[in-house]
């Protein structure tokens, strides 16, 4: 633990000192040199900082830094733009509202607004969904191609329940239903125990790389209310997108 603490500290000096050098960064964070070098070398390897020209005398920052920043930014403002839409689609539903993100192949949990029902379907933050079983990933993998789709799913659609769809055909009708009515349904495809309705959020570019959902228990969420819910999510996403930017 000691080691990885004492790499994180040389890394963010060097963010700040740029370009640093071994001296330089030992005499700051009062580390012996040696120490000091060995973080180097361990965040050169990870592909974190590279040397400033041909000698590895002075280290930088690479684009890695840069782009992890980036996304870090980039749900930070889906984030802050969707909390007062999550708070009010838990107003008018009832239920707990989930913000998710596109990474990889899951769906990623970075925010929710919980519901004060006792029973609830609990998702911890940070937790992945798989994206063909679950509301969200539907919803963000709608606005794709379908070699795009097939991409990310790494070509097979893996079953979660005796509800998930397993036929590339009956997924592809699925997507194209979702794209007509705005948002997408999860009726116990990847938990046995949950449903959920969710729509894609668009950035000020165009692109889907987030969707707001609103889950329940399935005894509290009949057919009549998913589509009352669905409506209701679809445009909560829509006003988020358009904070972000987004025009249609």
């Amino acid at each position: 633990m000691r080691t990885v603490l004492t790499a994180f500290r040389v890394l963010e000096e060097v963010a700040y000192a740029q370009p640093a050098g071994v001296g330089d960064l030992s005499r700051t964070l009062r580390l012996p040199k040696s120490t000091v070098q060995r973080a180097l070398r361990t965040l050169w390897t990870a592909g974190w900082i590279c040397p400033d020209g041909a000698e590895t005398t002075r280290w930088v920052l690479t684009t890695r830094a840069l782009h992890i920043g980036q996304r870090a930014i980039a749900d930070l403002g889906v984030r802050d733009a969707a909390l007062p839409m999550m708070r009010e689609l838990r107003r008018e539903t009832g239920e707990t509202a989930h913000l998710m993100v596109l990474q990889d192949d899951r769906a990623v949990l970075i925010e929710r607004v919980e519901t004060e029902h006792p029973i609830r379907a609990v998702i911890p933050l940070g937790s992945t969904v798989p994206l063909h079983g679950s509301s969200n990933g539907k919803a963000m993998l709608a606005h794709r191609s379908p070699q795009e789709v097939r991409d990310l799913l790494g070509g097979r659609l893996a079953r979660h329940t005796e509800r998930t769809i397993v036929d590339w055909a009956e997924f592809d009708t699925e997507l194209d239903r979702v794209r007509r009515r705005g948002y997408a349904t999860n009726v116990g495809e990847w938990r046995t125990d949950i449903t959920a309705v969710a729509s894609p959020i668009f950035d000020a570019q165009g692109r889907v790389s987030a969707s707001l959902s609103v889950s329940a228990p399935g005894s509290r969420m009949p057919a009549e209310l998913r589509e009352t819910y669905g409506v209701l999510v679809t445009e909560a996403a829509r006003r988020v997108s358009a904070t972000l930017g987004h025009r249609p």
